[in-house]
């Protein structure tokens, strides 16, 4: 099937791992596509983009505050939402050590994106390592990986609704909770998500994190409820909608395979995500649709992925993965279509019991 144009595949789509092809290409080979000036991080470029986001969120305030009208309101809560998420992405980069050379910069500037849209960022940075480290691994994946159809069928309804339809809101219980039949909370350094040498950073972030909360207080305090609904809280909502949606649309895909055991390989997991199509966003949060080539080689600036996106799919072939269709059509297919995994098999895809019933009933007509 053509990875450019993905559709629905069918529901018995597992592979043991003796029917598993080798990739057409290595990690070497793809590295080597890329020209090298694309792994190195510019400062000016990457403290431009920070302060450009910077000074757009203070402009918003400043004429949104301005005009006080209820007309404006609901404009500024969009844009300034996506702003905050503009600008988690550039804490993104910092906590992949791509925005800068020196490590205390790129931490001093992560904490500044990340702490005032309530992100810790030393919790975050170690948790999203893991994602990468086991992009594409049923068992050890961090974000977005599916369930089995067993554990689809145990799983309370409530719990159904949460995670398939109304997940774009799923982020802060994501920060405490950690993900579905995972344990262990972003902001306390015992938790198993962390290393005891990674202590201190934790401590740092959920020191910071706790004094943005308090800063809110004091500011809800002073001027009341409606300046935190107006001035925080909606563009808060906002940018965890585009934080959740975006990551899911990244990982879930009826297209995409998921690995078991021995058949994972890193490149294997990593190239198992999809470029999307953000339309006139895509340059105002930084291009993070440009996933594949992120995943490949996650220590490429936001600013260089295009280039090295476009060196890359030669090499890919079919194996690359993009869409250019209407997100929101992207995201109705995945919602009903992505459900869960087979209980077995190396190489497995989403589907749904919807998908099932289809397959069963063409199977019995035949």
């Amino acid at each position: 099937m053509p990875a450019n144009n993905p559709q629905l595949i069918p529901v018995s789509s597992s592979q043991s791992s003796a029917n598993l092809p080798k990739l057409p290409f290595t990690l070497q080979e793809l590295k080597a596509a890329i020209p090298p000036e694309c792994f190195q991080p510019d400062l000016g470029k990457s403290l431009y983009y920070f302060f450009r986001d910077i000074l757009i969120i203070g402009l918003l305030y400043a004429v949104a505050n301005y005009l006080d009208s209820w007309f404006f309101w609901p404009i500024f809560w969009l844009m300034q939402g996506t702003m905050f998420w503009a600008l988690f992405v550039v804490g993104h980069d910092c906590g992949h050590q791509s925005f800068s050379k020196k490590k205390w910069l790129n931490d001093l500037i992560g904490h500044l994106a990340h702490t005032p849209i309530l992100v810790p960022y030393h919790g975050w940075r170690i948790s999203h390592r893991t994602h990468h480290l086991n992009t594409g691994n049923i068992d050890n994946d961090e974000s977005w990986y599916p369930v089995s159809e067993s554990q689809y069928k145990e799983m309370p309804w409530e719990q159904k609704i949460g995670r398939y339809y109304v997940f774009f809101l799923a982020y802060p219980v994501y920060l405490f909770k950690r993900s579905p039949n995972k344990e262990g909370s972003h902001f306390l350094p015992g938790s198993p998500l962390f290393k005891p040498s990674e202590k201190w950073d934790v401590i740092t972030s959920t020191v910071l994190w706790t004094c943005m909360v308090a800063l809110l207080g004091f500011l809800t305090y002073q001027w009341g409820w409606m300046w935190l609904l107006k001035n925080y809280a909606v563009p808060y909502i906002v940018f965890i909608i585009w934080l959740d949606v975006v990551t899911f649309l990244h990982h879930t895909e009826p297209d995409i395979p998921w690995y078991r055991g021995e058949d994972w390989t890193f490149l294997k997991g990593a190239i198992s995500s999809i470029d999307r199509n953000y339309g006139f966003i895509n340059h105002i949060h930084h291009d993070i649709g440009t996933h594949v080539a992120h995943h490949i080689f996650l220590n490429i600036p936001h600013y260089n992925l295009l280039k090295a996106t476009a060196a890359i799919k030669p090499v890919m072939g079919e194996f690359f993965r993009e869409s250019h269709e209407p997100i929101w059509k992207s995201l109705w297919r995945s919602c009903i279509s992505c459900h869960f995994v087979p209980d077995s098999g190396g190489k497995v895809y989403y589907t749904s019991h919807s998908k099932r019933y289809k397959s069963s009933s063409i199977d019995n007509i035949v």
